[in-house]
């Protein structure tokens, strides 16, 4: 039951949200807006991510209760369902296939697997790594010398050569990164 509709996954924002714990959802919704983070990739209005809740409900990947708040009106408690977890998991191990992709959803990958632990994080970098390589040689293999008849064609491919070997560059830097001490790991001044 394949869940994505579109190049941005949202959905697995908030199946990632609700991943460690059960959540209501206006406590979804505070969580996303107080992570600056991803603010910066996804711009959410709330009725939009209770439509989200509610659509990820109906195909099984979420599950809700109802709790009563005393003299508050019930709220909607969401917890991740196997299925939900199994598709949750699976798209945090997956590379991005297109680089159309990358932009708007692999930072969102980053951020939730480091909450996974820096294991996880290594492997989905050098996963991304691997595939923006093999993007790299494939546009190399396709770019014959300029020639009069082929002078723009070329600067297109130089063109997305520059960009995976910028996309490469950065992932380094997130794997760097990822390998410095950090709280307790830090060294003391």
């Amino acid at each position: 039951m394949p869940m994505v509709k579109g190049a941005l996954t949202v959905e697995y924002g908030l199946l990632g949200m609700v991943r460690r714990q059960p959540l209501h959802g206006y406590e979804i919704y505070q969580r996303l807006r107080a992570m600056e983070a991803l603010g910066l990739i996804w711009s959410w209005k709330q009725s939009q991510m209770y439509a989200e809740l509610a659509r990820l409900e109906q195909e099984g990947y979420l599950t809700s209760v109802v709790e009563a708040q005393g003299t508050r009106p019930p709220r909607k408690v969401f917890r991740l369902t196997d299925a939900g977890a199994a598709a949750f998991d699976a798209w945090l191990a997956s590379p991005l296939r297109t680089e159309r992709e990358l932009q708007p959803e692999f930072p969102a990958k980053l951020h939730f697997a480091q909450q996974e632990g820096r294991g996880t994080a290594r492997v989905l970098l050098e996963r991304q790594r691997e595939v923006c390589r093999q993007w790299l040689a494939e546009l190399q293999a396709q770019a014959p010398p300029p020639g009069p008849d082929q002078s723009y064609a070329h600067l297109v491919r130089q063109f997305r050569v520059s960009q995976v070997e910028t996309i490469l560059g950065w992932l380094a830097t997130c794997s760097a990164q990822l390998d410095e001490p950090q709280g307790e790991d830090a060294p003391s001044p």
